[in-house]
């Protein structure tokens, strides 16, 4: 594992366990929330990686097949963006707003990191 990443992964960590750790520990009502929003994140670090290997592999493959990709991922994707952001996000308190979508983005973070570090990993590994 890199420097640069190990730095990172800590830093996110960290803010993550710090934010959840506090919530937790003065009893604060934004907790479910940062938990909730926490595997919210970890399931789009893991969606978003899975959509980047589907997109690896379009190579080659005929202009139609990509375009279908393409239109089914941007029917689905796009209707549940404006959901989440219109019925969770803008419905929630003001007050837990920000808490919340900083542990989201935070654990998209640290999923992207740690899968892009532990694949070519185990790649090497269990090359032999």
């Amino acid at each position: 594992m890199n420097k640069k990443a190990k730095m990172m992964m800590s830093i996110v960590a960290a803010i993550i366990l710090v934010m959840i750790g506090k919530a937790f520990i003065f009893d604060e009502a934004v907790k479910s929330y940062l938990v909730t929003f926490f595997f919210v994140g970890a399931g789009l670090a893991m969606l978003r990686l899975f959509i980047n290997g589907m997109i690896r592999k379009m190579k080659g493959k005929h202009i139609s097949v990509k375009i279908a990709f393409f239109a089914g991922l941007l029917s689905v994707g796009l209707p549940f963006q404006n959901w989440f952001r219109t019925d969770v996000l803008f419905a929630m308190s003001k007050t837990f707003i920000v808490p919340s979508v900083i542990v989201m983005v935070a654990s998209v973070v640290y999923g992207v990191i740690y899968e892009r570090v532990r694949v070519p990993y185990l790649e090497e590994k269990y090359a032999a």
